[in-house]
This record gives C-alpha cells, structure tokens and sequence, in this order.
C-alpha cells in the first residue's frame, strides 16, 4: 500500500480550481457547504505509490488537488495497460462505489495531494444536491469519451498517430490547469509509460519517437514536454484540438 499521510490544509472555500473560471465550473453556496463538510482530510502519495488497488474496496473517492496519476489494468503476467490519466480536479475511485471493488488501479506518477470524501456519504450528495449529481454524471461520460478515443488509438491509429495523440492530449490537459509557462509543461511520464498506454514494446515506442521528434512538431526531453507546433501534431494525431468547455469538479 502506498506511503501515505493524512493532512486538512486547504479548506473548500479556498480550494484552487474556484479560481480556474474558465476550466472549472464554481459552486454555488449551499454546493460549498455540503462539500465542506463532505470532504474528510487531504492524503499524499509519494510517487510511485498505489493508492487504489485493482481488486479491492476503498471505503473512499478522492479529487486530484495536486499532482499526477495513471490508472491500468494488470495481466496475471504483471502485463500492464495503462488506461487514462489523473491531473488535478480530476475525481477517482467512483467506479469502487458502483461495482464494490476496483477494476483497475490508480498509482501516484508524481508526488500527489489528494482531497479525500467518504464513499459511504456519497448518497447524500445524490439525495439533496441533484446538480452536483449530475456533475458526477458528466465526470463519468468524459471519462468513457476520453477511454473511447484511446481504444481508437490502439486499434486504429498509427504508431506515430498513436505517441503525437497521446502527447497532444495531455499537453492540452495540463495547459488548460495552468501547469505550463508558454508552450512548455512539466511531463513526467517515462517512454515505458507511453508504451504501456499505447499498446507498443519500448522499442517500437523509441524508433516512433525519433520520427515525431523529425516532424518539429514537438520536443520532450528530460522531464519538459514542449509543443512547438501544435496545428503539426494534432495533424499528424488525426485529431482536432477541442474546444475549451467549463468542466465541474467535486
């Protein structure tokens, strides 16, 4: 289990994304109250660490409040599928919820702050407050568009319009969070990352990264993930970079 602690330092009303006006949809005052009061504590998870586990119970669902996470899928050979990404504001550990148990698991890709509710107190958050329901609807439905993209990914795109998707897509995540200065953000996925998401041996992965980094349309080196031309790379991903919608969060 992960090398956690448990901590209460940013209250709700203070919370960052209520700043975010045009990524992050606020709440209204009744909204804030209940979740002031819905939320338990702040986890950290260091980097590395799995914080839910395919196969178990987790008494709770957590939002992203800093930092990045990866959720796979594990063969019985230790084969790993990752299948999405966490960035902040991003809420994890509903499926548990509906399902009983986790079937995948989620690991810390960074050091990690997490905003802790309680899964048992869930209902309540249905029963008195539909809106904020109906948010949790929308977080689920973008999470199967952006899991179908993946699957056309691996099943139908090129290798290299598999590596420029996948760069392209959470560089305009992590753009729209405020987590880059210019065209520049921090990036800390590794080369095995990108091969355990896309479907693709290392090696494969490898030779298709020197043909991107050919087209001068994106360099990642050490850490830094910088798109120098982003109309190239959606081209070459076969993808039209989406608009910018105002997106809740719990």
């Amino acid at each position: 289990m992960p090398a956690t602690s448990e901590t209460r330092s940013v209250p709700c009303a203070e919370c960052p994304f209520r700043s975010f006006h045009e990524v992050f949809r606020d709440f209204t005052p009744d909204e804030l109250q209940f979740i002031s009061g819905f939320k338990a504590g702040e986890l950290k998870v260091e980097s590395g660490n799995t914080f839910l586990l395919q196969g178990t119970n987790s008494a709770h669902l957590y939002t992203v409040l800093n930092g990045w996470a990866f959720r796979y899928k594990t063969l019985p050979d230790n084969r790993r599928q990752i299948l999405n990404y966490a960035l902040p504001g991003d809420f994890v550990g509903l499926q548990g919820s509906v399902l009983n148990q986790m079937e995948h698991s989620v690991e810390a890709l960074t050091d990690m702050v997490l905003c802790i509710f309680p899964r048992d107190k869930l209902w309540e958050l249905h029963r008195g407050h539909p809106t904020l329901a109906f948010d949790l609807t929308w977080l689920s439905a973008r999470e199967e568009q952006i899991l179908d993209e993946n699957l056309l990914s691996v099943g139908r795109r090129t290798a290299l319009e598999r590596v420029a998707y996948l760069l392209l897509h959470l560089y305009t995540r992590a753009q729209q969070l405020g987590l880059g200065k210019g065209n520049i953000i921090t990036f800390p996925l590794t080369q095995q990352h990108v091969a355990d998401t896309l479907g693709m041996s290392l090696v494969h992965t490898n030779k298709t990264f020197q043909r991107l980094r050919r087209s001068n349309a994106v360099r990642w080196n050490r850490n830094q993930l910088e798109v120098t031309d982003g109309e190239a790379l959606a081209r070459i991903a076969q993808l039209a970079v989406p608009d910018r919608n105002i997106r809740p969060f719990i």
